[in-house]
């Protein structure tokens, strides 16, 4: 199941947990002054963590690898659309916070819609 290019610029490496070498689609832009990255799950052709389990840890190393900070951006993640029959391989995106009282992830998935005011 090979995810299509138009969903990254780059493939991303990164130390996913117990730093396992992982990959994923990594897209940075701006958009009104505001930059935002989209990391995207690659399924099969990601050897080790994926986005979601990655979190904190993918986001954190993106910023330092990439010079922003984890503060200033807008964090989505992408499961792409694979052309699968299975409703979980459909394309969804999730903005990410970061900024929470007790350290955890809060995910707010975003329509078509959403995401375009965010990058477009």
């Amino acid at each position: 199941m090979q995810v299509p290019v138009s969903y990254y610029d780059e493939i991303y490496s990164f130390s996913g947990d117990w730093d396992v070498p992982s990959k994923c689609g990594l897209k940075i832009g701006t958009h009104n002054g505001q930059t935002y990255v989209i990391v995207t799950e690659l399924y099969q052709d990601n050897p080790g963590t994926s986005v979601t389990y990655a979190g904190r840890k993918l986001a954190e190393q993106i910023c330092a690898n990439k010079g922003l900070q984890l503060a200033d951006i807008l964090y989505i993640e992408c499961n792409p659309d694979t052309h699968s029959k299975l409703s979980f391989y459909d394309e969804e995106y999730f903005l990410v916070d970061f900024n929470t009282a007790d350290s955890a992830l809060r995910y707010r998935q975003l329509s078509i819609d959403e995401l375009k005011l965010l990058i477009e």
